[in-house]
């Protein structure tokens, strides 16, 4: 995951008598008034005359992000580290090398070796379900750390495909059927995978409309259209990880959907909610995880 720094960005018209204030449209009513606003205020300024103005958008100061991950099946254990990008980088993975990374429960501690540049791993650490996993990250003597605590595992039972009507297109949507169990609040992480290709789309549910119910979770997107290797085709072959998560590694990947989809209403976008204590963005999750593959129909 590579971070970049977001602004909104603006048009501004000659006379410094119109100051826009960045705005979320939530709505064509919404976009129409606020052009005829412009319109109209450019008219009683009594110009035509329009400037575009490019932010300075580079030049922030550079954080480390790290993507800490336990699970519950061999080879699921590895911690990414990088740094923050500015705007107009590319969105390559730049991983820091010599961190020194510990994976601890109890009076356990397993020291992560660096496989790949930015890239830490335990094969042999696995992780079981009402167990707390902590996490320390030291580089260079800067420290990072974070604890989570391992979910029980909710069964998905199937994964099977509805057809949904997507603004006038007819979409191959994967569908994970699982029973959430009663009285226990439960968070749902799902990642998709179209012919081996990981979908950047963010998945992620409570149990708060549906705690004991059947739960059939549509894995819909939007901004997905033909030709696109995310775009579900009759024939494609379709995986889904369904993972089990804390509240806080919920509340992480919530905010960050929040973030890229623009449903986030405050003026300034904030990082997504982080449970790493240090100077660092990311997460740190211990969770279940199952996976099923089927071919669409």
């Amino acid at each position: 995951m590579t971070i970049l720094t977001k602004l909104w960005l603006y048009r501004r018209h000659c006379s410094n008598s119109f100051l826009p204030s960045p705005i979320t449209l939530s709505s064509n009513t919404m976009r129409n008034s606020f052009i005829y606003t412009i319109l109209g205020t450019a008219l009683l300024l009594g110009t035509a005359c329009e400037k575009e103005i490019t932010p300075d958008l580079g030049g922030n100061d550079s954080r480390y992000v790290v993507e800490g991950v336990l699970t519950d099946e061999a080879g699921g254990c590895s911690v990414k580290i990088s740094r923050t990008k500015d705007f107009y980088s590319d969105n390559s993975f730049d991983g820091v090398s010599g961190a020194i990374v510990k994976i601890y429960h109890g009076t356990d501690t397993t020291v992560l070796a660096e496989t790949s540049t930015g890239v830490y791993t335990a094969p042999e650490l696995t992780g079981s379900s009402g167990n707390t996993y902590g996490m320390t990250v030291n580089i260079a003597g800067e420290v990072i750390t974070a604890t989570s605590i391992m979910p029980s595992k909710v069964n998905m039972d199937s994964l099977y495909i509805t057809k949904e009507e997507v603004f006038g297109d007819t979409q191959n949507q994967p569908t994970v059927q699982f029973q959430d169990p009663a009285g226990v609040a439960n968070y749902y992480r799902f990642t998709l995978y179209v012919n081996d290709y990981k979908s950047t789309n963010i998945y992620v549910r409570n149990d708060d409309l549906t705690d004991g119910n059947l739960v059939n979770a549509n894995l819909f997107s939007f901004d997905s259209e033909e030709g696109d290797p995310d775009y579900v085709d009759s024939g494609d072959q379709i995986t889904v990880e369904m993972m089990n998560i804390d509240p806080f590694v919920y509340k992480y990947f919530f905010s960050l959907s929040q973030s890229a989809t623009g449903e986030n209403q405050s003026a300034s976008p904030a990082n997504p909610v982080s449970n790493l204590k240090g100077n660092a963005l990311g997460y740190f999750s211990a969770h279940t995880i199952q996976r099923k593959t089927i071919t669409v129909p």
